[in-house]
């Protein structure tokens, strides 16, 4: 008997039957478990539970019949796995934030967005929805195969006859071995155009496709930003979609405004992005919010982030972007079983798949009414007989001794088939009446005319293919609906920008850095000679150094030492009133640590007949057309090439054909014009603007306007005013002429700037002691002298910095002609106080 066993031992290398064995279980996970098939677009579970809930008769007319029934049903006949599997795939079909066109119509408790579950199976009630009974349209005119079930006690569908693109239109997505697919739900109306453009050109281009058929429609809304990926996607089979939250901004009451989320991104948990949200703001990783609430009911999502005043909207918004799943990636796997094959698919394939899938449907379901229609045109032609002879047909009957022998006799005498005879036997004496007789014959030339009909469509595909349009017309007119999802051609070209009025500011800028914006309304009409309104009291040690007026639409260049240039639109700089300070600006940029703003450059629109000329603290000097900065990023773009031991000073806007003034610590200073430096690209390290000495390097550079002066500054506080004519015209590059001396008596020069009469000055030391000033009380003496005391500085106290004090202008009031003064020199000393 041992010897018997152990002749039925087969070794097996554990290696290979492991191999095997693995391979055997992946395929059974990958076709009947985890992709969808591409003529359906329905997993084997989805399938069941539809077949299995029509075969029960829970159409979208009939009443809901509880949940538990369904899934019994589907575990008793078709599906043996776990409950919970089915009963999940039945959930989420019956979800309108997971399915685009939800195929359950479901009763009770379903689940939320925010990531609630559905009520256990023994509460809830489904039915099928009307589009869903759509995928089973003639199945039982023999459209599909049918296989056995785990059992083989039933059949179920191989495939569903889906008479609408289901894959396409509500997407699907499973994680098989080793693959994996993630297809987003489309737009019906445009799925069903593009499908009808490949049928009547098959040749058409992927472009002209997707003029029908633009991208995915989540049904969550929100932005898709970018069409790269979505090409890629239908190009390829892969791709990757950038999804954003629609985001509105409300006033509210004390001044304020709130961030309104009305819409988030595909298969984001609401309350887990609320969640997210409050703990960025209590880790104060984003500043700016006061509260969060969740106004959502049941008219639809709201979201409301209200803002501390004064706050910049847009600089939130783009926060949240970045940290939240306000701002999320969809990836994009067009991959289903075609054949019972995994493939990656293109859209074109897709389609072209269903098509085929529609016209075998329609060949199929055609050839069926056919053989129903010649089947039934034989047992009329053999009804006619009997009607027409009736008196015999009668007499045959009553002489025959039992119902075989009739059958046999009338078969005999009138050539007859055994389904005919059959019919002849069964036929009731109603039939006999003159009107029956009637309707016999009027059924018999209609199924001639339906043969007719049925037999052409099969004999000519363009029947076929005219049939198959019709039938999408039908579903697209009965369920098509508009998108719901916006998408925009490229990220940043739908801004909150949109959403904001164009309306003109002031902007100012501080010595120290704070930043900020304030309506031109604010500044009250009044007419010339006023005393002018209050207006920022900056600590004692600042003051307003910059000062510009423009739209919230236009730009804000900003330039770092080390040569990055980062953009900023007005509308995202903080509004505030004139009292307030601002903000500083490097809480609105993403500065490298080592970074420091060294110049503000503010743009209405970039032309190539404006230019920014640069200059570094080596004497390096570049001139850039305006056009090159045309294209914002966020995280900044390079200018000009820094050596590691230098560093940028200064940048000038100027129209191509003004003169420039370079100045050096040790008292040169070369004048040339602007047309010496050819424009370049940028990440160029320029050309030699000054050559310097050894010991000598730049501290400022200026593009003279008509009719300024030089005004030159020396660390102990000597300076002098000269006319710009009295610095000769030389070539760029030269070591220049003597600007001021730098003896003993006057030190090194630490700042040279060009002023009209009505600037004011400011100048402050490294003591701390400031002295303000307006340039017309200084006289205009020649280059040559050795400049005058501009302020009393206490011994070893020298001065630091020089700054130009920008007066604010004056802004056109409304309901006249008189404009408003921003500001004179009395109150501005009283807010120095």
């Amino acid at each position: 008997m041992q010897e018997m066993n152990r002749e039925h031992i087969v070794p097996i290398n554990i290696e290979d039957e492991m191999k095997a064995s693995y391979i055997d279980y992946s395929m059974s996970v990958i076709v009947m478990r985890a992709l969808p098939d591409v003529r359906d677009g329905l997993k084997p579970v989805h399938r069941r539970i539809i077949y299995a809930m029509h075969d029960e008769g829970y159409l979208h007319n009939k009443p809901h019949s509880k949940c538990a029934g369904t899934v019994g049903e589907v575990l008793k006949k078709y599906h043996p796995h776990g409950d919970s599997a089915v009963y999940d795939a039945l959930v989420r079909m019956a979800q309108e934030w997971n399915l685009r066109y939800p195929l359950i119509d479901g009763q009770g408790n379903f689940g939320s967005v925010d990531g609630d579950s559905a009520a256990a199976y023994r509460y809830t009630e489904s039915r099928l929805s009307a589009i869903a009974e759509l995928l089973l349209r003639d199945i039982e005119k023999n459209t599909v195969a049918f296989t056995p079930n785990f059992d083989g006690r039933f059949n179920e569908p191989t495939v569903l006859p889906a008479a609408f693109p289901n894959l396409l239109v509500n997407g699907s997505a499973g994680i098989a071995v080793g693959m994996a697919t993630n297809i987003p739900p489309h737009n019906l109306r445009e799925v069903i155009d593009a499908t009808i453009m490949m049928i009547d050109k098959p040749e058409c281009s992927l472009a002209d496709m997707m003029k029908v058929l633009p991208g995915p429609d989540f049904p969550t809304g929100g932005y898709i930003y970018g069409r790269q990926g979505i090409r890629e996607a239908y190009e390829t089979g892969r791709g990757r979609l950038v999804m954003r939250a629609r985001v509105m901004i409300e006033p509210i009451k004390g001044g304020r405004e709130a961030l309104i989320v009305t819409e988030i991104p595909y298969q984001v948990n609401k309350s887990v992005l609320i969640q997210n949200i409050a703990e960025l703001v209590r880790e104060k990783r984003i500043l700016g919010i006061s509260d969060i609430r969740d106004e959502s009911d049941q008219n639809g999502m709201r979201i409301v982030l209200e803002m501390k005043k004064g706050e910049v909207p847009q600089v939130i918004i783009n926060q949240l972007y970045k940290m939240t799943a306000l701002q999320s990636t969809f990836g994009v796997i067009l991959l289903a079983l075609d054949g019972g094959r995994p493939r990656y698919l293109s859209l074109k394939r897709i389609l072209a798949c269903y098509i085929d899938h529609r016209r075998e449907m329609v060949v199929r379901r055609t050839r069926f009414d056919l053989d129903k229609a010649r089947r039934r045109i034989h047992i009329v032609q053999g009804l006619r007989i009997a009607v027409e002879n009736i008196d015999a047909v009668i007499k045959v009957i009553r002489g025959s001794s039992s119902s075989d022998e009739a059958r046999l006799k009338l078969k005999e005498k009138y050539k007859l088939t055994d389904e005919q005879t059959q019919a002849i036997l069964d036929m009731p004496l109603r039939r006999l009446t003159g009107l029956e007789i009637d309707k016999l014959e009027a059924e018999h030339k209609e199924l001639l005319g339906v043969i007719d009909e049925l037999a052409g469509i099969l004999s000519d595909p363009r029947k076929v293919t005219k049939i198959i349009k019709k039938e999408l017309v039908e579903v697209r007119d009965k369920f098509g609906d508009e998108r719901v999802c916006e998408i925009v051609d490229a990220e940043g070209e739908l801004t909150i920008e949109d959403l904001i009025a164009e309306e003109r500011m002031v902007i100012t800028v501080t010595h120290q850095g704070y930043i900020k914006r304030t309506p031109t309304a604010l500044y009250r009409r009044q007419r010339r000679g006023g005393k002018g309104s209050a207006g920022m009291k900056p600590k004692e040690e600042d003051w307003v150094e910059h000062v510009f007026v423009g739209t919230t639409h236009n730009y804000i260049l900003f330039f770092t030492n080390r040569g990055k240039a980062y953009w900023l639109k007005v509308y995202e700089l903080p509004q505030a009133g004139r009292a307030s300070r601002g903000r500083p600006i490097v809480n609105l940029l993403t500065l490298e640590p080592d970074e420091r703003i060294e110049a503000m450059i503010p743009v209405d629109k970039f032309s190539d007949d404006r230019f920014l000329v640069m200059c570094t603290r080596k004497g390096q000097i570049v001139k850039n057309s305006l056009d090159l900065y045309g294209n914002p990023r966020k995280v900044g773009i390079k200018a000009i090439n820094i050596a590691d031991d230098d560093e940028l000073i200064a940048v000038r806007m100027t129209n191509g054909t003004q003169e420039i003034l370079i100045a050096t610590h040790g008292g040169m200073a070369v004048h040339f014009k602007e047309e010496d430096v050819r424009p370049m690209g940028r990440f160029v390290g320029g050309v030699r603007g000054i050559s310097l000495a050894d010991d000598d390097v730049v501290i400022g550079m200026q593009a003279l306007r008509p009719g300024s002066t030089i005004l030159t500054v020396c660390e102990h506080g000597y300076g002098k005013r000269t006319n710009a004519d009295e610095y000769r015209l030389t070539k760029r590059g030269g070591k220049g002429v003597i600007n001021i001396r730098t003896s003993d008596r006057n030190g090194k020069v630490i700042a040279v700037l060009d002023v009209m009469d009505s600037d004011g000055l400011i100048m402050i030391s490294e003591q701390g002691l400031t002295i303000r000033s307006q340039a017309q009380e200084m006289r205009v003496i020649s280059r040559a002298t050795q400049g005058v005391r501009l302020i009393n500085l206490a011994d070893g106290d020298r001065l630091t910095s020089v700054a130009r004090i920008e007066e604010e202008p004056e802004v056109e009031g409304e309901g006249g002609d008189d404009t408003a003064d921003l500001g004179d020199d009395e109150n501005d000393e009283g807010n120095e106080e």
